[in-house]
This record gives C-alpha cells, sequence and structure tokens, in this order.
C-alpha cells in the first residue's frame, strides 16, 4: 500500500546504523573498538547499527570524537530518519473516516488543483496528507471544531458544510496573500472613490469590473478579490484586517444577478465605512443584526437615492418606460432599480426578465434570465 500511495516503502527507509555500519567496514573497524572508543557498550554498538536504538545526540558527539564525522551529520542523519518513518506510518493510518471527507471536498479540491494550489496528482491517501498541509490541521477530522472557532461567530440559518467552508476561506486567504496593496487603510479616501466605482455598475462583465475595483480599492488600503463560490460555503463576503495595515476583501458572485452583486459589494464596502470589522467579518447571506442593517441602507442609498427611490415608489407606476427614465435620470442601468423593486416585494421576480442582468460561470454577463 504504501508504494502505491506515497512512493516510500518501508524498506527504504535507511536507518542510520547502516551508515554507520558502512563508515565501519569501509575503516576496517569493528563494533568492540568503536564501543571502547566511544565509552559505550558493544551491546549498545549493536543495537544502533541494527536499527533497534537511535543515534541519540550525546552518542552522535562521540561518534564525531571516534570517527571524525561531525555531530550534525549523524543528528541530521537521525532527523531524516524518523521523519521518513512518521511520513509512512502517517500515510499509512489514515482512517476511512477521513478518506470520506474527500468526497465532501471533491469540488473545491478540484479547482485547487486547477489553480496550482494544491498537487494534481494528489488522490486518495495523499491528498489526504496534502489538505492537512493546505489547511493546517493534523487530522480532516478536526476541522467541524476548527470551523466552530474560526468561521461560526455569529448565528446563521444557512446550510453550512464545515469542511468546505473552511477550506474555502483558506483558498481566501491564499488569494489574497498574493495581493500586492502598499497603502494602509484609509476609509476616507475610500468614501472618495464611492462614486467611481457606483459609474462600474454600466460596465457588463465580471472580467471587466474586478481589475477596476482592485484599482480602487488598492488605492484605499484594501486587497480585492472575486473567488467561486461552493455549495456549503454559503458566504457572500469576508473582510478580514491584516497584519499590515490593510484589509482584505473577498466576495462571490452566488446568486449570478448583477444587482445582486453591486448590492452585496456596497454592502460589504458599507462594514467598512461604519466599522464593523473587528478582526474577520464572515457575511452568511442569511446573516442579520444591526450591523447588517446599517450596512444594508448604506448600499441601498449608494445604488439609489432614497428620496428620489420614495418619490418614485410613491407614484406607483412600475412601467418599464417610467423605469428606463428614471434610470437615465439619476444615471443608472434598469437592473438595478428592476432589482431593488423585487426586493422590495414591489413587483415580481419574473417581471422584465430581458432586463436582469445575469453573470454566467466564466463571468460574462447576459440580459434575460
Amino acid at each position: 500500500m504504501a508504494e502505491k500511495t506515497s512512493g516510500l516503502s518501508l524498506e527504504f527507509i535507511v536507518h542510520p546504523g547502516e551508515t554507520l555500519k558502512e563508515i565501519l567496514d569501509e575503516r576496517g573497524m569493528s563494533q568492540k573498538e568503536l564501543a571502547l572508543r566511544t565509552g559505550v557498550t558493544e551491546s549498545h554498538v549493536s543495537s544502533v547499527i541494527n536499527g533497534r536504538k537511535d543515534i541519540s545526540v550525546k552518542f552522535a558527539k562521540k561518534l564525531e570524537y571516534a570517527l571524525g564525522v561531525d555531530t550534525s551529520f549523524w543528528i541530521n542523519l537521525q532527523a531524516n530518519y524518523d521523519k521518513e518513518l512518521a511520513d509512512f506510518e502517517d500515510i499509512n493510518m489514515i482512517s476511512d473516516n477521513e478518506i470520506e471527507i474527500l468526497d465532501k471536498l471533491k469540488d473545491i479540491t478540484k479547482y485547487l488543483k486547477q489553480n496550482g494550489l494544491l498537487d494534481p496528482q494528489a488522490y486518495g491517501p495523499i491528498l489526504v496528507i496534502k489538505l492537512r498541509e493546505f489547511l493546517n490541521v493534523s487530522n480532516l477530522e478536526q476541522i467541524p471544531k476548527l470551523s466552530q472557532a474560526v468561521a461560526y461567530r455569529v448565528e446563521t440559518t444557512a446550510k453550512v458544510d464545515p469542511y468546505v467552508l473552511l477550506t474555502w476561506l483558506r483558498m481566501c486567504d491564499l488569494i489574497t496573500e498574493e495581493e500586492k496593496v502598499e497603502q494602509k487603510l484609509d476609509k476616507e479616501k475610500l468614501k472618495e472613490k464611492i462614486p467611481l466605482m457606483r459609474e462600474l455598475v454600466f460596465k457588463e462583465g465580471i472580467t471587466e469590473i474586478e481589475p477596476q475595483l482592485k484599482e480602487y480599492l488598492a488605492e484605499c488600503g484594501i486587497k480585492f478579490s472575486i473567488v467561486r463560490h461552493f455549495r456549503g460555503a454559503p458566504v457572500q463576503g469576508v473582510i478580514q484586517k491584516n497584519d499590515d495595515g490593510t484589509l482584505s476583501l473577498v466576495m462571490t458572485v452566488r446568486r449570478k444577478f448583477a444587482d445582486i452583486f453591486w448590492f452585496t459589494f456596497f454592502h460589504e464596502i458599507g462594514h467598512i465605512v461604519n466599522g464593523d470589522v473587528e478582526d474577520k467579518l464572515i457575511d452568511y447571506e442569511s446573516r442579520r443584526g444591526e450591523a447588517e442593517n446599517r450596512a444594508d441602507e448604506f448600499a441601498a442609498n449608494v445604488l439609489i437615492d432614497a428620496k428620489e427611490y420614495r418619490s418614485f415608489v410613491e407614484r406607483g407606476d412600475y412601467s418599464l418606460p417610467c423605469i428606463e427614465q428614471f434610470c437615465v435620470v439619476h444615471n443608472m442601468p434598469p437592473y438595478i432599480l428592476i432589482g431593488r423593486l423585487q426586493k422590495d416585494r414591489h413587483i415580481k421576480y419574473d417581471q422584465y426578465p430581458n432586463e436582469k442582468l445575469k453573470y454566467d460561470k466564466d463571468g460574462l454577463a447576459h440580459l434575460g434570465v
């Protein structure tokens, strides 16, 4: 099994005693002579040579005097042997439970492999080892407790898979680590950039939007990425403080519609402006509370002037020509107003389907549901 899964067989793990025996044979030195030179018993030397005892630091020093081979050589030899043996034992003691966990993570691990974040050739027990390293856990069965400590700091009614969620959050960390931002967080500059960012609602594809948002936000001390979402991690955004004084903002396009994306984006910006981020803020879709309400209000007001929106609603004419006229006057694409009217239940979700902008899996935009 070991040869199939790890490329390492027990017979190829060489105990340092074998190297000691080779040196003695080359020099024509008996075990008895070595025992005399090092001040240990002959049985001790025999036990080391036959792999029954390890080379201790103390014995390594004695070997340096007796053989003229540096202490560090023997210590490193022993350490390498111990690690190889631990790796062998580790991979051959993986439980069936850990193998079963791989099935829960099959979609996200496929994505991680495609994007160079996991070894594409890793499967079965080797993949378990690689995921342990990726997630910094000694056993995948520890993930639910770790997720509880790291990611469930707020109540949510969303259906969360702790394995997917923790893996997704780790992926986000690695993606944002690659972003280079020199400026520390500057909320005042962020407020100044909001009108420029709002202009991007006229851009269609995510591939057009993301680079411009990265540029604007980097100038405000914010690392920004739009990442793929996965079933089991119902997160619309993650905001995290970094040690260098910057923030990281990661978003998904879970609901695919452009109006929802922009509302969510400015919702997250609202959290930053309002000072809601203490360490890490994981914004689940179903998360509610005073801070969420404030962020909702901030997003709504950025996209549509509150006073003008109330006036429009009071008139009660939600025909497409009226919607289009309002949008021309207030500089927004119709899908923004339509999405807001649907959210506020003034019109049905199946009204004006050909006016809704929707993103496909490649981030390209299309009109029509």
